[in-house]
């Protein structure tokens, strides 16, 4: 059974960084894309940051663009997602997700997602 667990999140200051970090086992992870989205308080979920099933191309949102790093590791089957100059806008709940998706911010093309961790940005 496929799954993936977030950790990492938590409370922090405007301007403070955080590491997330998604573990995921009983699934093939060098064989699927992976993805970072985000749901604010009263929003949709949201596309944050992806690799790319294929080519391992790396994108994200206009909005974290410059200020997180998306990274994976295959041999620890892990996506991470170092987030830096946080700002209060960045308070939401963040998921990780993986799939062959070849639009990687559309999220009904991944077929795998983790529960969500919660990061809070105080101002």
């Amino acid at each position: 059974q496929a799954q993936l667990v977030e950790s990492g999140g938590g409370v922090v200051q405007a301007g403070g960084s955080l590491r997330l970090s998604c573990a995921a086992s009983g699934i093939t992870f060098n064989d699927n894309g992976g993805g970072w989205f985000r749901q604010a308080p009263g929003k949709g979920r949201e596309f944050v940051a992806a690799v790319s099933w294929i080519g391992s191309h790396v994108y994200y949102a206009d909005a974290v663009k410059g200020r997180f790093l998306l990274g994976r590791d295959d041999a620890r089957k892990t996506l991470f997602l170092q987030m830096d100059r946080l700002k209060t806008d960045d308070t939401a709940v963040y998921y990780c997700a993986l799939g062959k998706a070849v639009a990687v911010r559309t999220q009904s093309l991944y077929s795998h997602w983790g529960q969500g961790t919660q990061v809070t940005v105080s101002s």
